[in-house]
This record gives C-alpha cells, sequence and structure tokens, in this order.
C-alpha cells in the first residue's frame, strides 16, 4: 500500500473540530516499515516493574491522584513541575504491600492535593522521575472524543475520507448490499440462499465481521452516556460526516450501527441473526481488498433480546429527535417489541457455530440475563408493568457487565430511570443492587496495593474492559449517593487502563508516553500508517496466552497482571473490540462531567 503523505498539522486540523485539542501522532511511514515495527517486542518486566506507574495523561484539577511506586528505601515523593526543579509538593509514601496479580510489592503516592494546572513529574529517590503528566479542567475532553471516534474509523460500508478521516482515510468496503442467507439461518420465507441487503455498522474487533450480541452491549453503552450526560454530548462535535446536523454526534455514531442491528431482524417473524459474516476470518488487508460473500447466521434467542433491549433504549433516546429522526422512535419500540415476541416463543435457541463457519461465536449458554436485560429496557420505555414482572427483579442479582452477563446493564437503566418508573418498580431493590456490587468494588479498590478493584481472576480475555466496566458501575453509586470514594475509584480503573499497571503501558492507542502500537486490528496493520487508529482500548492482559503458537517471540511474563504482548499477533492480549472501546467513552466522558467542584 502507499504511503499516506499527510503533515500532523494536517491531519489534526481535518480529524478533529475540537478546539484546542492536542493528539499525539507519528508520521505515517509504509507499509514495510509499519510490519517491522509490528515485530518489535515489549520491554522486559523486570524494567517495568521498577518504573513508577501513572496515568500517563493525567488528571483533572478535582480528581484522586495516586501513583504506584516500586517498593524501596524511600519513604516520602516529590511532584517537579515539568522545566523546572521547582517541587510543588513533597509528601510521605504509603506503606509497601504486596499486588497478587503482579506479584509486586508496592507503595502508594497520594498527591490528589495538588490541583494547579500544568505539567509535572514524579520523583523518588532512587528511581527513574515518571513519564510527565498533565493536570487540566478538560483533561478527558480529548481521550473521550478520540474513543468515539475511533467506531468512525471502524464503521463498514462507507468510504472515509481525509476530510473526516485524516491520514486513516479509506476506501469503502463491504457494502453489504448483497448478503446470503446462511443455511442455518434459512426460513420457508428466506430459505438458503437468499440476497438480502444489511449495511452498515462497526466492525466488530480485528476482524471485519458484525455480531448482534457484541453489538448489543456495545450501543447500549454509548446511548447510556448520552441519556446520563446529555449537556455534555450535546456540545461535542467530532467532526463526521453528520456533524453538521441537529442530532449530537455520538447519537449519530451510534445510529450507524443501529440502522445495522435494524436490518439483522427478520421482518417476516421479528427474529434477529446473529451475525453478519465471512465463512473465515480475512486476512490482514484493508476493507475494499476483503470481498469473501458474506453471510447471516442462525437467528439466537440471545441475539433477539440484545436486539429488544437496544432498541428500547434507542426508542426513547431518539424520542428526543423525532424532527431528525420521524418515526423512528416508534419503529424502533416495535421492533424491540416483536424481537421479545420472538424470544419468549424460542427461549432456548441457543447459537451453535455451523460446520462451514468457522469466525467468532459469541456463544452464550444461559440467556436468563438477557431476558431481564430486556425486560427493563422494555419496562423503562414502555412504562408497561407486565415487563417488570417479566424481569422477575428479586431473582435478579448484580454484576459487572460484559457480552454474556448483561444483566447489570438492567440495572443500570433502571436506577437512570428511578423517578419515572410506575408504583410497581422497588425503589429500594434498584438501590441496593447498584450499591452492593458498587461496595463491593470499593472495598477491593481500598485494600488493594494498586489502589483499583482488578484481581487476580480479572485478569481474563479482554481483561481491560472488565477495569472499565468496574469504573461504569462505581459511577452508578456516585450518580445514586453522592458518596466521593465511588467515583474515586472509578478514576482508579481509569489510571489503570491509562498507565497505573504492571505493565508501564497506556492501553488506548494513541494516548499517553507508551501507548499500544501494535494492536491486533487489520486496518491499524495494513493501512502504511505507523500509528494504529486512534482512540480504542485494546484487550490487556490475561494469562492464558492462547495466541503463542502465532507469537513466535513469546509473552514477556505469565504473571497474570503482566502477561501482556504489544505485538499485532497476540489477539490473546492485544486485539481490539468495540465493547472493550464503549465503556471506555461511558468512563472518560462521565468523570470529565462530573469531578467537577
Amino acid at each position: 500500500m502507499n504511503t499516506k503523505k499527510v503533515t500532523g498539522s494536517t491531519f489534526l486540523s481535518s480529524f478533529f473540530s475540537l478546539g484546542t485539542l492536542s493528539l499525539i501522532f507519528f508520521t505515517p511511514v509504509s507499509s514495510a516499515d509499519n510490519n517491522l515495527a509490528s515485530s518489535a517486542s515489549a520491554p522486559s518486566s523486570q524494567s517495568a516493574s521498577r518504573l513508577i506507574k501513572i496515568n500517563q495523561i493525567g488528571f483533572l484539577p478535582d480528581a484522586k491522584k495516586l501513583a504506584v511506586i516500586p517498593a524501596n528505601n524511600a519513604t516520602t515523593f516529590s511532584v517537579i513541575k515539568v522545566g523546572t526543579q521547582k517541587i510543588v509538593l513533597k509528601n510521605k509514601l504509603g506503606e509497601a504491600a504486596v499486588w497478587d496479580p503482579a506479584q509486586e510489592t508496592v507503595k502508594l503516592a497520594d498527591f490528589s492535593v495538588l490541583k494547579e494546572a500544568g505539567d509535572y513529574v514524579l520523583r523518588v529517590d532512587g528511581l527513574t522521575d515518571s513519564v510527565s503528566f498533565h493536570i487540566s479542567a478538560d483533561n478527558y475532553k480529548e481521550l473521550n472524543a478520540t474513543a468515539i471516534k475511533s467506531f468512525y474509523l471502524n464503521r463498514a460500508s462507507i468510504e472515509l475520507t481525509s476530510k473526516y478521516a485524516g491520514a486513516y482515510a479509506r476506501a469503502a468496503g463491504h457494502a453489504d448490499a448483497k448478503v446470503l442467507i446462511h443455511e442455518s439461518a434459512a426460513s420457508t420465507k428466506r430459505p438458503t440462499g437468499t440476497v438480502i441487503s444489511v449495511p452498515k455498522g462497526w466492525y466488530d474487533a480485528g476482524d471485519y465481521n458484525i455480531y448482534v450480541v457484541n453489538s448489543g452491549i456495545s450501543t447500549y453503552t454509548l446511548l447510556a452516556a448520552l441519556e446520563h450526560f446529555p449537556d455534555f454530548y450535546k456540545s461535542q462535535i467530532l467532526n463526521i460526516p453528520e456533524s453538521t446536523n441537529k442530532v449530537p454526534d455520538l447519537l449519530d455514531e451510534a445510529m450507524w450501527n443501529l440502522e445495522w442491528m435494524l436490518a439483522m431482524q427478520d421482518p417476516n417473524d421479528g427474529g434477529v441473526y446473529a451475525k453478519l459474516t465471512n465463512k473465515s476470518f480475512d486476512g490482514f488487508v484493508m476493507p475494499a481488498q476483503a470481498n469473501e460473500p458474506r453471510y447471516v447466521v442462525q437467528k439466537t434467542t440471545a441475539a433477539a433480546l440484545d436486539f429488544a433491549a437496544v432498541m428500547a433504549v434507542a426508542s426513547r433516546v431518539v424520542a428526543d429527535y423525532d424532527t431528525s429522526f420521524p418515526g423512528l422512535s416508534a419503529k424502533m419500540l416495535k421492533a424491540s417489541e416483536r424481537a421479545w415476541a420472538w424470544a419468549k416463543a424460542n427461549p432456548a435457541v441457543l447459537y451453535r457455530q455451523p460446520d462451514d463457519i468457522k469466525t467468532g461465536a459469541y456463544g452464550d449458554n444461559n440467556v436468563s440475563d438477557e431476558f431481564a436485560w430486556a425486560a427493563a429496557e422494555l419496562y423503562i420505555t414502555t412504562k408497561n408493568d407486565d415487563y417488570y414482572r417479566a424481569m422477575n427483579a428479586p431473582q435478579v442479582l448484580n454484576s459487572v457487565p460484559a457480552w454474556a452477563d448483561v444483566k447489570g446493564l438492567a440495572w443500570i437503566s433502571l436506577a437512570q430511570h428511578r423517578k419515572q418508573l410506575t408504583a410497581i418498580a422497588d425503589q429500594q431493590l434498584i438501590a441496593s443492587r447498584i450499591e452492593e456490587l458498587a461496595n463491593s468494588l470499593l472495598a477491593k479498590t481500598q485494600t488493594s496495593a494498586y489502589g483499583v478493584a482488578m484481581q487476580t481472576e480479572d485478569f481474563a480475555w479482554g481483561s481491560n474492559s472488565t477495569a472499565a466496566n468496574q469504573a461504569m458501575m462505581l459511577i452508578q453509586a456516585y450518580r445514586l449517593t453522592d458518596k466521593r470514594d465511588y467515583l474515586d475509584a472509578a478514576q482508579a480503573q481509569l489510571d489503570y487502563i491509562l498507565g497505573r499497571n504492571a505493565t508501564d503501558y497506556s492501553f488506548v492507542t494513541g494516548f499517553g508516553a507508551k501507548p499500544s502500537m501494535h494492536p491486533h486490528h487489520r486496518i491499524s496493520e495494513a493501512d502504511g500508517v505507523v500509528a494504529p487508529v486512534p482512540g480504542m482500548l485494546v484487550g490487556g492482559p490475561q494469562a492464558g496466552q492462547q495466541d503463542l503458537k502465532n507469537c513466535p517471540m513469546g509473552y514477556p511474563n505469565k504473571i497474570p497482571a503482566k502477561s501482556y504482548l504489544d505485538n499485532v499477533c497476540s489477539y490473546a492480549s492485544n486485539e481490539i473490540a468495540i465493547n472493550w472501546s464503549s465503556p471506555l467513552v461511558y468512563v472518560s466522558g462521565a468523570l470529565q462531567a462530573l469531578t467537577q467542584k
């Protein structure tokens, strides 16, 4: 592929319309150079373990500010203003403690009292100074905007022009106007081989397939951000093709996937196909070069319920913009109720991968949480008590959200709309479900040597999304109670993602002194630009290392919190996914909106 000759200033002016944003990007290089860079391995875990771990982009003035210090004989730390040797703060370090997930002994430095805007480093005798970090009143606006923009940069069925995509401009791929009904999805009215049109949507992860189940939680999380913080998002301009309309850009972006989801519903019976896919994964080529036939595969109960839940949410969000989307709110609600009816009539149609399909399964053998979530969202939108009864709320616990465990989303939505619910809703139960889970996460944070909720068992596939979703649940408790400890604990989770972790990486592409540079992401690998698509959250450390056969250089460490490899080969630790980036959007926006006195 030819090198894209775009200067940094040209790129930034075309990529965003956000005033003073100053993303750090890299000079585009050739594909050959990009492949060479992708083969670089991570630094040794020994060197990383001796570094000060800190949020590499910094803090809002009123945020809780912590850094992790490798244990040595030092008992104090200092904060130095960049460009000077001026000590602006000196304080005691915390007591040494072991963080089991990393098997490290560390101390915490608390510099929360520092609120003055500026650039700083943290200094401890016997250690290298920390990377510089920034304090400002709008510190997470750029992160939030770029995380949302990454969804635009992963759109299917559209050419990305340099006006909106800068150096990441590319030809359109996957028009998906002639998609085939797979044998597993065939029905009397749509037999095998029937051609349908299913355009738009976001590429799910490092591959080019699109999945309803994962679209469900991802799209919900973006819509929840808009529902919870409407004023913040109404003023945000992302420089996407829809930016000139009278709709928040976040909703415009969500609409790209909502329209795809609507097309995935069979109009004949209300069932919903599980995924739009090739029979096998594409190679590392750009979307326009990926031309294998596409299929919709098997209707499932989980897909129908995720669809029903998201369309119920979208119906009430879009209702506020009826002038821009006339009739769409009613259409979405009707689609939601038809999908619910199909799921009730087909309560145990679980996904089973056909023999000739080799792409992601998103199989889920327990759909009780999907039933609860869909019922809750339909109840909130329609005020029909039958849906609340169908939820069976007293039997539904709360948990940190994940694509296969969405019951937490039901409680988030019920808490958000608690003042508008009918008398049947148990207000005390709703509050207790949020607070009990948040209290558990808070207790883990307060006893953690790293000051985070993450435990050894949390370092599974997509561990960074666990950290982000833990933060999202903590934020719900703060919004219910105004108890500042919850917000501080959510801040700690973002700090973890942005560098206060055992690997010394910022796990968000394009952000921090040492960001993930080589994600398992076909576009970033094939586009000829050395810097990956910015604003994406990579999966993160996990001890399974299921990709070792594809990564001949090996991981730097097997310890759970250090088992991370910044290499395109590492789909088990370094892939990206929309359900990982969406809580990054929610949390960065929420902290920006809430962390102000």
